[in-house]
């Protein structure tokens, strides 16, 4: 378990959607200080907040972040990208700029960060996946939440030892701009972000924000027909 009271904290992509209401919550927890990341850190708004310039996907920015940040006990992988391009029609560039943010971004900045956290005396980290981490419906979106879930499942174990805790928060729709153009039930940023803190202060594996990622979890160990129905003809 790691408390937020009194702790340093990272957050990318924290100038916006669940990322700002983060950075809101850790405050009212009594976070000491939040590096708020941004490729502009200028939207960066909170009022305590330490604006951080960070282009995840660049291993010169991210260093840049690690050496300026070098009190940060908590580190907070937020950002990332829907570009959902198809496999078969969407060009293999578009594939990777999902990749390249969802996937390599977290990467890059634990490599970055663990050291960081761990010279602090321990810590977490915190990823944000996707219920589209478990449904492959979004082509290369889906494929790169996948990923990061696999790699959040192995840093967990490498990172036990370390005394650093790392917590996979599993979301559906959320009312950001990035589901802006989605007509479905969605859930606050700021209720995402409540849950995602509580997992951190308890030391949770993975937290399952709403009812859909739930309900989606259960399902992985049925036949694929419940994950797809449309492969029943």
């Amino acid at each position: 378990m790691t408390a937020i009271e009194g702790s340093v904290v990272l957050v990318t992509g924290g100038s916006r959607g669940i990322g700002k209401a983060l950075v809101e919550g850790l405050f009212e927890r009594g976070a000491e200080k939040v590096y708020a990341t941004a490729r502009d850190p200028r939207t960066v708004t909170h009022p305590r907040a330490v604006p951080l310039a960070l282009e995840v996907t660049d291993p010169a920015s991210v260093a840049a972040a690690a050496e300026q940040a070098g009190d940060v006990t908590i580190l907070i992988n937020n950002a990332g990208v829907a570009v959902n391009a198809s496999f078969l029609e969407g060009s293999v560039e578009d594939v990777r700029r999902d990749f390249e943010t969802n996937f390599y971004g977290p990467l890059l900045t634990a490599r970055a960060f663990v050291p960081v956290i761990e010279r602090n005396g321990g810590g977490h980290i915190l990823n944000v996946h996707s219920v589209l981490s478990w449904v492959g419906l979004a082509g290369s979106y889906s494929a790169s939440k996948a990923a990061v879930w696999s790699q959040t499942n192995s840093l967990r174990l490498d990172l036990k030892p370390r005394g650093i805790g790392v917590t996979g928060l599993h979301v559906g729709y959320v009312d950001t701009d990035m589901a802006a153009k989605i007509d479905a039930p969605k859930s606050s940023p700021e209720d995402v972000a409540a849950q995602a803190l509580d997992g951190i202060e308890s030391g949770a594996f993975e937290v399952l924000a709403d009812d859909l990622s739930r309900q989606v979890k259960s399902g992985l160990s049925a036949d694929l027909s419940v994950l797809y129905p449309q492969l029943v003809s």
